[in-house]
């Protein structure tokens, strides 16, 4: 990776704000949707209009999500995206309008998926004896790669130490496992939403985390995204990622005033006015 003042600042853990961020070159937006894109488990109509305008500027908007593929099918035919990267990298989907075609791609096949889907049930029921007031998360039967515990979703907030003790059972049994701000996410596969998202990047749009840094913009809010965060040199953090700072190693390189959907809002308007300020002007003719 190129060597710059906010790859330092990434690597050194410090945030810096917002309006320091160069958003002028950015092409490709990629973001998180919980809690990022989201307010309070819910997608307001600023956040939405947000997305909207992204995707009509010519911003090519991404969803990198650990959300389940039923979920992922309807996010990139329904709303103003060119693709997803769902289930913390376990595929990627990318719906074509003009031919209505779905492309998808996925990490395992379909032999390996269905041995993975036993072991991560057997690992489900333990996990639920084990920590008292873990729940399946209610989106998991949409599911078809990862295994989702909820710890605060729809079931009371648990406490840190009973989080710290599913993603120790899921170690245990080979898999990874990565904390979102409402899930703990576990997989068998070598795979997470930044080696996904290359994958995505130079298949659908020819482009490379490392060569075309200054193009891509990545933001999250939890420590699932911290791949995204040590990869990508203008990442950046919703408010709320302050939150979890102290479960990242690597923090984003920047951080937004907003929390959660406005932060995304706020992210989103700067993206678009570098945008603006970029363009030639038309020179007046007397």
């Amino acid at each position: 990776m190129t060597d710059n003042p906010a790859t330092r600042s990434n690597l050194a853990g410090r945030m810096r704000l917002l309006t320091e961020l160069d958003a002028g070159p950015v092409e490709v937006l990629l973001t998180d949707i919980d809690d990022t894109v989201t307010s309070d488990g819910r997608l307001t109509a600023q956040a939405y209009a947000a997305l909207e305008d992204l995707h009509e500027s010519g911003i090519k908007v991404v969803p990198i999500t650990g959300r389940p593929a039923g979920w992922c099918d309807h996010i990139v035919r329904m709303w103003p995206v060119d693709a997803v990267v769902g289930e913390n990298g376990a595929f990627w989907f990318a719906y074509d309008r003009t031919q209505r075609r779905m492309r998808q791609h996925f990490h395992a096949g379909a032999g390996q998926a269905r041995a993975n889907r036993a072991r991560l049930d057997a690992l489900g029921e333990r996990i639920l004896r084990d920590v008292p007031g873990s729940a399946l998360a209610s989106d998991q039967p949409y599911r078809v790669a990862d295994l989702a515990i909820d710890f605060c979703e729809d079931v009371p907030r648990l406490p840190e130490a009973a989080i710290d003790r599913i993603v120790a059972l899921f170690v245990a049994e080979g898999a990874h496992a990565k904390v979102s701000s409402i899930h703990v996410n576990g997989w068998f596969g070598d795979y997470d939403k930044l080696s996904m998202t290359r994958i995505m990047l130079a298949e659908l749009f020819g482009l490379d985390v490392e060569r075309d840094a200054d193009r891509l913009v990545f933001a999250g809010d939890s420590p699932n995204d911290e791949p995204m965060f040590r990869a990508f040199a203008k990442s950046v953090g919703v408010a709320n990622i302050r939150d979890l700072a102290h479960r990242l190693t690597h923090k984003p390189a920047y951080v937004t005033q907003g929390r959660s959907g406005a932060g995304f809002v706020e992210l989103a308007a700067a993206i678009l006015k570098a945008r603006t300020d970029r363009a030639p002007r038309r020179q007046s003719h007397a």
